[in-house]
């Protein structure tokens, strides 16, 4: 199945975008996550939202919700790890499964972890974002989780069962905290902030301050990818991707909206965004049935 519009991101921009597209009768796919924006959430007040203030986060991401199931609009939970521009469509790739789309916008928010030292220089060259993608290739080898949030326990966990030795590497509180009971006895827990990814042509070691371990490979489980890291070819400026006044990226048929494009980190802006890309996108789709019809 192909979808008309992929829309990545579960915030302000990619819901506005979501029921703008919907109200315009697009086959829509929408990727985030259950809370709708974790941002959005922890907001004890909202004032400057138009029509609503006064209001807490949690309220305002209700009134989204209510909004979205009104118009039959279900949020996919399944994270999004790479996005490919393939001429006619986009393939989106979500652990073993791969969605279709003839146009994408990108909502994904700001990635606020750093990367490590090496992390982008050798992505793709023993650096993977996606367990489940790529864990063949390591079987009966050495690997490392580097883990910002507790899905990626559950990483580890998966490549314990192919790997020779799995470690774990800890990034976020709770994990930084205690060593996980929920992980495999044969994991190794490392309760240390890696300074550098190493390699030659590949990765071959993760330094710490005061010692190095041997890998393979190293799979580093983030909320949300870099821009460059998700969709190969964009272009960005810093840690934005770069876009013009209709939300339109330098890939044709990609559409991006909201904190991912640059601040002002705002919340309606990132609502005006997102409508803004969705139309645009709606545009783009119209073009091209007129195209096939010549």
């Amino acid at each position: 199945m192909r979808y008309d519009i992929a829309i990545v991101g579960s915030g302000p921009a990619g819901l506005s975008a979501a029921i703008n597209a919907k109200i315009r009768n697009k086959n829509i796919v929408v990727f985030g996550n259950e809370s709708l924006s974790n941002k959005l959430v922890k907001a004890p007040s909202v004032d400057n939202y138009l029509g609503f203030y006064d209001i807490s986060g949690e309220e305002l991401k209700n009134k989204f919700k209510e909004h979205i199931e009104s118009l039959g609009i279900e949020v996919n939970n399944n994270k999004v790890n790479n996005i490919y521009a393939m001429g006619e469509y986009f393939a989106l790739m979500s652990g073993n499964e791969t969605y279709e789309a003839t146009t994408v916008i990108l909502a994904t928010g700001v990635e606020y972890a750093r990367p490590i030292k090496g992390e982008e220089e050798f992505l793709g060259k023993g650096v993977g974002y996606c367990a489940t993608c790529d864990a063949p290739l390591y079987r009966d080898k050495k690997v490392a989780v580097i883990g910002y949030n507790k899905e990626s326990e559950e990483e580890a966990n998966f490549l314990s069962e192919i790997a020779s030795k799995t470690y774990f590497i800890p990034m976020y509180k709770e994990g930084l905290m205690r060593s996980s009971n929920t992980l495999d006895e044969t994991i190794e827990v490392i309760h240390d902030r890696p300074v550098q990814i190493n390699g030659d042509k590949l990765v071959n070691k993760i330094s710490f301050k005061e010692k190095e371990i041997n890998v393979d490979g190293v799979f580093v489980i983030k909320d949300s990818a870099s821009p460059k890291s998700l969709v190969p070819g964009i272009e960005t400026e810093g840690a934005h991707i770069i876009v013009d006044i209709n939300m339109k990226t330098n890939i044709p048929g990609c559409f991006a909206a909201g904190d991912c494009v640059g601040k002002p980190y705002s919340y309606i802006k990132s609502a005006g965004q997102g409508q803004i890309a969705a139309l645009n996108a709606v545009s783009y789709l119209d073009k091209l049935k007129i195209q096939n019809k010549l």
